[in-house]
């Protein structure tokens, strides 16, 4: 039987990338705010481990997102938890390094498949849930501070989530008329196994547990941007305005160094 918001929780929550990182940490976030959240990714087992934490205000709801199967039966099965939803957090998310300018567009291809198209593809999935609900209703999607300038080998990733929140800001002004509101999640540099790959100057890096409370927070509160560490963003910002400053001297103080 489908669980209910109002016997549960105060909002029905689906949460993307809930298996790890910051996704994880944002569930129990929710939860403490009294939310029942049912909890996406890949890996069963971590999901199983969040369920058994918070029993009563978790379900889970594993699928893989590059899985065309999966995405065909994800209504049905989401059908089977909820009979609607209040809130949709996309935090699912890859980051492969591109090492040449002339990398294998498979690589782009993977890291879009995750980062952009599996976020149209959940709002695709989600909207039905989201209508049936009187409810206030939200979707919001985590993109990157790394949207707001250039990287080396950051290609593919920057490109994607630039492309999420380009896409998020479209839906904001499509979906005003029926009422649902688009909250664009802006992170910096968070201790994940997805950063700990990075062997670069990560400046302003924070907790998943931090960024967690951060997002928690600024969902509560309904705004349109949460974008934090503001040290970090608004020098990149600046970037956008005076790109010959970043180009000519700033993005190299954070490049990889070969030599380290």
């Amino acid at each position: 039987m489908a669980s209910s918001a109002a016997v549960v929780g105060k909002k029905n929550v689906w949460l993307t990338g809930a298996s790890s990182g910051i996704g994880k940490a944002l569930a129990g976030e929710l939860v403490s705010q009294g939310h029942f959240v049912i909890a996406s990714g890949r890996n069963q087992n971590a999901l199983d481990e969040l369920k058994a934490k918070y029993p009563n205000h978790v379900e889970t709801l594993a699928f893989d997102a590059t899985s065309d199967a999966d995405w065909e039966s994800l209504p049905g099965r989401l059908a089977q938890v909820v009979d609607q939803l209040e809130m949709v957090v996309m935090a699912a998310g890859v980051c492969d390094y591109i090492d040449a300018p002339d990398a294998d567009v498979e690589v782009y291809r993977k890291v879009f498949e995750v980062n952009f198209f599996a976020g149209v593809r959940t709002v695709n999935c989600a909207l039905p849930f989201l209508e049936r609900s009187d409810l206030t209703r939200q979707i919001a999607g985590v993109g990157s501070l790394s949207a707001q300038a250039a990287f080396t080998r950051a290609q593919a990733y920057g490109a994607s989530k630039s492309a999420l929140e380009y896409w998020l800001e479209c839906q904001r002004l499509d979906l005003s008329a029926r009422e649902i509101s688009v909250t664009v999640i802006s992170p910096g540099f968070v201790d994940t196994p997805m950063t700990e790959q990075n062997d670069f100057s990560m400046p302003g890096k924070i907790s998943a547990e931090q960024a967690a409370q951060i997002i928690a927070q600024g969902l509560e509160d309904k705004k349109m941007y949460i974008r934090f560490p503001k040290r970090l963003y608004w020098p990149l910002r600046l970037a956008r305005w005076v790109p010959g400053l970043w180009f000519g001297w700033l993005a190299d103080k954070i490049q990889r160094r070969d030599d380290l």
